[in-house]
């Protein structure tokens, strides 16, 4: 775990570790529910998603969808739904990315993969549901506040940014690129789909269920969100490099082993650091526009500061 942050400006403070415990509690008991909901026939497939949902994790694409959408003045209860949609996304991606046909990893956050853990099969099975059931909850689950043509978007969104014009697409990237000289070019168009995607859905979910305010704010709102999505990727890889495997949860240097090009071996290691102080300093002037004037966007500017600082 990293140190405790706090984020703060010149003229208030704000304590990210509480409020994203607040939003990793609440979205965890959202997605317990919903596992619960479903036929217990195989009770396999059922423990494999449950393993990979609820085994910990940072949970930032929720504390994102929750985050902008309450800024945009939506109550919690219109943002449970996307906020669990999201992460059986990143939940689903994790498990296949893991499998031996992909990277082959047998820790993750410090515990067996779902693969090495109960099998293949069930590992590729278990993250087809939790892809299906991201979709069904974002279409059946209550979103009070949230009219059907702001739903058909979200649900659009989600599909784009997980599907070949987002994460697959990116992931697939990635593995023509092992073992191969790349430019710094195109490890960007393979990490702005393969991670950046899904954190830049989260950000947009939570201001398309706001409706046309939300539309209106999704320029700036991008821009954020474009930067921080490539700024987890800098770190993950600055975190690679550096990382200690107790608070990583994984092993260090595997991108390296598996022919995978970073961002510290491209730019160096103190490259790597410093486009990643820039990528920070362009999410913050992001919400800085004359249009974000009027939110309280430090929520946001906490978790740039996160990204920037994390550890594991």
């Amino acid at each position: 775990m990293p140190d405790k942050i706090s984020f703060s400006d010149q003229h208030t403070s704000f304590d990210f570790d509480q409020q994203l415990s607040k939003y990793q509690k609440r979205v965890e008991t959202y997605l317990s529910s919903a596992l619960d909901k479903l036929p217990a026939y195989n009770t396999v497939l059922l423990d494999v998603m449950r393993y990979s949902t609820l085994m910990g994790g940072k949970r930032l694409r929720p504390y994102l969808v929750y985050a902008t959408g309450q800024m945009l003045g939506l109550s919690l209860s219109n943002l449970d739904a996307p906020a669990a949609a999201i992460e059986c996304i990143h939940s689903y991606s994790l498990l296949h990315d893991d499998l031996p046909s992909m990277d082959n990893d047998d820790l993750r956050r410090g515990e067996l993969t779902g693969h090495v853990k109960f099998g293949e099969a069930n590992a590729i099975l278990a993250g087809d549901s939790l892809q299906s059931l991201a979709f069904s909850i974002l279409a059946d689950d209550r979103m009070p506040d949230v009219v059907t043509e702001d739903r058909l978007a979200m649900l659009s969104e989600l599909a784009r940014a997980s599907g070949a014009t987002g994460m697959c697409g990116g992931q697939a990237l990635d593995m023509a690129s092992e073992y191969l000289d790349i430019s710094l070019e195109t490890l960007e168009l393979i990490h702005h789909h393969k991670t950046g995607a899904l954190l830049r859905a989260a950000v947009r979910l939570g201001a398309l269920a706001a409706g046309e305010t939300g539309r209106k704010a999704l320029p700036w709102l991008d821009q954020y969100a474009k930067s921080i999505g490539l700024a987890f990727q800098v770190q993950d890889d600055i975190l690679d490099e550096i990382g200690e495997a107790r608070k990583t949860g994984k092993k260090p240097k595997s991108d390296q082993q598996r022919g995978k090009a970073t961002y510290p071996g491209l730019l160096s290691l103190k490259g790597a650091q410093k486009k990643m102080a820039a990528l920070y300093q362009s999410s913050l002037s992001a919400l800085t526009v004359p249009e974000a004037s009027v939110y309280n966007t430090l929520p946001l500017q906490a978790c740039a500061h996160f990204i920037l600082e994390r550890h594991y």
